[in-house]
């Protein structure tokens, strides 16, 4: 009997060993460790950015201040240390003035993750880092107190990350001779200014900065997901970007569709939605087989589609007399959620909807845009769905734009 409750009191043990393993746990403790980093990192270059954007005099109008509540302000002492209105001027020169950027207040659980950031990214900075009780404590440079009238006038509070910077107003007949170039050598991604009387490292390209698992693209000129970045998920799962970081999705479907739907994952959403099964279509037509027509592929390409090639964004054309098929742009369909197309957002001067056409055989099959110049470049998608083109600072060309087939820039 003793022999067979050690042998129990072994195997529950074992049982129990190896549920709570931390080879079991580490997984999931590692990606919510790089998923928080990677957000703090985020508003850490947001707030180095609208700081640099101070020094450089360039406006900042990132949506990143709105979404972490990023503060910049400018604050001026008297001799005596007194909060007064910054002065300029010869005459009304202020003799201490800061730069003061705050963002909102960070998580208690997130100051360890802050502090690492800045002594890795920001070792020289030595005024950037979290505010508590009167000092600014960085990753690597300890505590920095702070004027008490400074504080009062930015209205900080403990918990916000916080970067200052103390700069003079030099007379106009002063002469100031160049520091020695050698002094100083600055990194990859930065050059060297000259600014408030000393060398400084800066970023050679605010936009550079982007959040999380996104990457600069100079082509497009926007933050895009870093494929080099991208993880590899297991066989059931797949790889999609959620708040600018990579997250592997399990596509289980949880939804029951009625009889002749199935359910399909929208990835722009990350909702699953029942759309018509084309396994379940039994249509009555005149013909009883298709002669399917070249509509996508290089030109001179033989290739053929079937009934079901065509786009959330298209709609298929049946000639009952040949028999043959082509798929067309389906204006009805421009406020689908499967073209990824948001109506309220590309209207005006600056942006129009254009139908992302793949090819010029293509777009000889479409009467609607007979006359009109297909655009084929980086610019324009060839997607086969309806897009937005945004222009920026130019505008639409009316003239050779027939939205929402075809839309280019002035």
């Amino acid at each position: 009997m003793n022999i067979f409750m050690m042998l129990f009191v072994i195997l529950f043990m074992a049982g129990y060993y190896f549920i709570s393993a931390p080879s079991q746990t580490v997984q999931k403790h590692e990606t919510v460790y790089s998923v928080n980093r990677a957000d703090m990192r985020s508003v850490v270059e947001c707030a180095s950015s609208a700081h640099n954007a101070v020094i450089k005099d360039i406006e900042f109008n990132n949506i990143c201040t709105e979404k972490y509540d990023i503060k910049t302000q400018l604050i001026c002492l008297d001799d005596s240390f007194n909060v007064t209105e910054c002065g300029f001027d010869k005459i009304k020169k202020t003799k201490y003035n800061f730069i003061v950027v705050s963002t909102g207040v960070l998580p208690d659980s997130e100051y360890n993750n802050t502090l690492e950031i800045l002594e890795e990214y920001y070792p020289s900075a030595s005024t950037f880092g979290v505010f508590m009780s009167g000092f600014i404590v960085s990753g690597k440079n300890g505590k920095r107190v702070i004027n008490e009238n400074v504080i009062k006038s930015a209205g900080l509070i403990n918990g916000q990350l916080v970067y200052i910077t103390q700069f003079d107003i030099p007379d106009i007949e002063t002469d100031y001779i160049n520091s020695d170039t050698s002094d100083i050598e600055c990194g990859l991604g930065t050059i060297k200014t000259y600014r408030f009387s000393r060398w400084q490292c800066i970023p050679q390209n605010q936009k550079t900065n982007c959040p999380g698992d996104t990457i600069w693209d100079y082509d497009v000129q926007e933050c895009i997901s870093d494929e080099s970045r991208k993880p590899l998920c297991t066989s059931n799962q797949t790889a999609v970007i959620v708040d600018d970081v990579w997250q592997c999705i399990d596509p289980v479907s949880e939804r029951t569709c009625p009889v002749g739907q199935t359910a399909k994952l929208n990835y722009s959403t990350l909702e699953w939605i029942c759309v018509y099964d084309p396994d379940s279509i039994k249509t009555t037509k005149r013909c009883d087989t298709l002669n399917n027509n070249i509509v996508y592929g290089k030109i001179g390409a033989t290739l053929q589609i079937s009934y079901n090639s065509c786009t959330d964004c298209e709609k298929i054309i049946i000639d009952s007399e040949t028999c043959s098929t082509i798929c067309m742009p389906d204006t009805g369909k421009l406020g689908n959620s499967g073209c990824y197309a948001d109506t309220s957002n590309c209207s005006g001067l600056h942006k129009a909807f254009y139908f992302g056409f793949p090819t010029a055989t293509y777009a000889l099959n479409v009467p609607a845009v007979s006359g009109y110049n297909i655009t084929f470049d980086s610019n324009h998608s060839q997607n086969r769905m309806f897009n937005c083109l945004d222009c920026g600072d130019g505008e639409i060309d009316t003239e050779n734009s027939y939205p929402p087939y075809t839309a280019v820039c002035k």
